[in-house]
């Protein structure tokens, strides 16, 4: 729904005209035609700009914050026309581009998420898709700070070309932030997708009963009482998001699915992303690992006179350990393994590998096999490949 400040721009008319609207800070006179404006005038006018940006997020919160307490129909418009219409004075102002950024930068095509729902739905499990599909997350925001985030998004759309937002009753009055949070988006050119969770109120029950959480709205009322007035305050919400979930009989992996199946986005294709760590297992075994493979059953490079003091990363050495025969066998080995294997993870829904290889010291043996990993990784295109040879920072 537009209010009342965005009609008022779409038919030419200020926002001050309108009634029960602060009026806007008047603008500054373009200088005329052929006469090159004063710097000292130009600076004036991106003070002046920045303080009414200023002054408007204040008032914004303020009408947040009085409109909670007087339960109005209006403040839902009154924060839309706050966030869209004033705050987005500054953006029309002219601005110098940053070294290094071009304006098609600027104009990214940006992917932001609304993620909201009920308590329990599985919202932190999204999230944390979200983060490893490479989105910036921000949770339990209050609503005041909404419209200043969503001013920042706008303005570095390079760092921010994907968010995701959490936006739920720990927001305060749930609908007013919805409302003022998409209108300042939409104010400036961004059309965020919100996506909501839900689940059964059985299964919203079992689940805190397993992990124990306090549900935010617990109080005098019980937990049942608590899940049906947090539906009665979202509902408003529910009714207006692109996408609705229910999570109550999905997996994990079925969660990831419905929500990028909806949203169309091509992130849910991104490749695992792997961490092979070498190392010693006198040392210790990386805690990290999800796949450990000990490798002290080839010759070691330590007892060549000439070899023990290089490492893995060497020629020599790794002429010396592919050389053997077994290494090779282990190796072709463990390609096929992978092959097997990574698909599967994938299919799960795993989007992180930790593997570990390991010989006696962690210095020869086992980075050259991590880093013929490495590359064999790469020429499969499973996905991106980060290697640390945790017993070269001993040295």
């Amino acid at each position: 729904m537009r209010s009342k400040a965005d009609l008022s721009e779409a038919s030419g008319e200020s926002p001050a005209a309108q009634p029960g609207l602060p009026p806007t800070q008047p603008s500054n006179r373009a200088s005329p035609p052929n006469r090159r404006p004063r710097p000292d005038a130009t600076a004036a006018s991106g003070h002046g700009l920045a303080e009414s940006a200023s002054q408007a997020a204040a008032a914004a919160g303020s009408a947040l914050r009085d409109d909670r307490a007087r339960g109005t129909s209006r403040s839902a418009g009154r924060a839309s026309a706050y966030a869209s219409g004033q705050v987005a004075a500054l953006d029309s102002a002219p601005r110098d581009v940053p070294a290094g950024r071009s304006k098609r930068t600027r104009e990214l095509d940006q992917r932001v998420v609304i993620l909201s729902g009920l308590s329990g739905a599985g919202k932190t499990s999204a999230t944390k898709l979200f983060e490893d599909l490479g989105y910036t997350c921000m949770d339990n925001l209050p609503g005041e700070l909404l419209p200043a985030l969503a001013e920042l998004v706008s303005e570095d759309r390079q760092r921010f070309e994907k968010v995701a937002i959490v936006l739920d009753v720990r927001a305060g009055d749930a609908p007013l932030a919805m409302a003022a949070m998409r209108g300042a988006l939409e104010g400036r050119g961004i059309k965020p997708r919100v996506v909501f969770l839900e689940a059964r109120d059985e299964v919203l029950i079992r689940r805190f009963s397993e992990t124990r959480h306090r549900h935010p709205l617990a109080g005098r009322r019980g937990i049942a009482g608590s899940i049906a007035e947090e539906r009665r305050l979202l509902d408003p919400i529910r009714a207006e998001s692109d996408i609705v979930v229910d999570t109550s009989d999905l997996s994990l992996r079925q969660l990831k699915e419905r929500i990028f199946a909806h949203l169309a986005d091509d992130s849910s294709d991104v490749g695992i992303v792997f961490q092979l760590i070498s190392f010693g297992f006198k040392y210790g075994v990386p805690l990290e690992a999800d796949l450990v493979f000990d490798v002290r059953f080839m010759e070691n490079p330590y007892y060549v006179d000439e070899l023990r003091h290089l490492s893995g990363l060497t020629p020599a050495v790794r002429d010396y350990v592919m050389g053997q025969p077994i290494a090779q066998q282990f190796f072709d080995f463990l390609a096929r393994f992978l092959d097997l294997t990574v698909p599967g993870f994938k299919s799960e829904g795993k989007t992180r590998l930790t593997v570990a290889i390991g010989c006696t010291g962690g210095y020869h043996r086992s980075i050259v096999i991590a880093e013929q990993l490495r590359g064999w990784l790469e020429k499969r295109g499973f996905g991106t490949v980060a290697v640390f040879h945790r017993e070269l920072e001993r040295e």
